[in-house]
């Protein structure tokens, strides 16, 4: 039975990923929170797995962790992954991103741990992308255009670098846009539904706030996401990098128009200065190809039936 341990239990892709987990029976799984963790996304299989308080901000915090369950593989899931947060609180995001991997990396040099860890690193990397870039392959130059992507260029180098001086084992995952129920507000299909739901139930009036619609993204599903994250682990190179991608752009317009289809309310929608960021990447459109030979992986849940589902997420709330 493998034990494995996942930082951001309680967040979005940490979720899910216990969800996926769950079904397979064949893992003892492990769980790390802060004591203002919120709950909600966990407490349908809470008294299933073990939970354990720790910050990793706190190097004494996270070696006791490691410690305590000396985990055959780690999910690495934990990180401050709002963009914008990244421009009001640059040094919240760069210290809790940085230093919570770093002392990941230093806990499992410490304790001498045999594991595997998966570093979930972002398409936000590549930032600047030009036309001719598309669709972006592992190779492709890393121009990075918020704090949070070069926190996580950071988080991605170290990997490659913690492998090759001490063969801590890491792959490196660049998961582009992944969608879908308990995505909370602050992201932008999520948000869109949000404000759907919300003028359904007259808690709103009828106008939907919108920032930059041009922008070019490119969506998975998170339940195919975080098989990903699993096969990267069972069957990726110790030290590379993969794409996780569809290979498929989306507008934030027809993301827009595609989730308005499906209400029956009269929407009036409205740009909102306040929306837009100081630098956007116009598009970001990855190619999985590396990925999908390493393990065979291929996304199965439609990006329409993702908005449907999280449109019904946000209704039943």
């Amino acid at each position: 039975m493998r034990r494995v341990l996942v930082t951001g239990v309680t967040g979005f892709a940490g979720s899910h990923l216990v969800d996926y987990m769950l079904t397979r029976n064949d893992c003892q799984i492990f769980g790390i929170q802060r004591w203002r963790s919120r709950t909600e996304n966990i407490e349908h299989f809470a008294d299933k797995i073990t939970l354990l308080e720790c910050d990793l901000r706190d190097a004494t915090s996270t070696r006791d962790t490691l410690e305590k369950v000396r985990p055959d593989w780690i999910f690495h899931l934990a990180a401050q992954s709002f963009v914008p947060t990244s421009w009001s609180a640059p040094t919240e995001s760069l210290t809790t991103n940085i230093l919570g991997q770093v002392n990941v990396f230093e806990a499992v040099r410490k304790i001498g741990l045999q594991c595997r860890i998966q570093l979930a690193c972002s398409s936000e990397e590549y930032g600047m992308v030009f036309p001719d870039e598309v669709p972006i392959k592992e190779t492709n130059p890393l121009r990075p255009l918020s704090p949070y992507a070069v926190s996580k260029v950071t988080q991605d180098m170290l990997g490659y670098q913690y492998w090759m001086s001490f063969k801590v084992d890491s792959v490196r995952t660049r998961g582009f846009n992944h969608e879908g129920p308990r995505r909370g507000p602050v992201f932008v299909a999520s948000d869109f539904a949000k404000q759907i739901a919300d003028i359904e139930k007259g808690r709103k009036a009828p106008v939907l706030s919108v920032g930059n619609l041009e922008a070019k993204r490119d969506f998975t599903d998170v339940r195919d996401m975080v098989k990903a994250y699993w096969l990267a682990l069972e069957k990726c190179e110790p030290g590379e990098v993969y794409n996780i991608c569809s290979g498929t752009a989306w507008s934030i317009q027809k993301v827009l128009d595609h989730l308005l289809s499906l209400t029956k309310q009269k929407i009036e929608v409205r740009q909102d200065p306040a929306r837009l960021r100081p630098s956007d990447v116009p598009i970001l459109l990855g190619d999985n190809s590396k990925f999908v030979k390493a393990t065979g992986w291929k996304p199965t849940i439609p990006f329409e039936k993702t908005l449907a589902d999280m449109l019904e997420h946000w209704r039943s709330r």
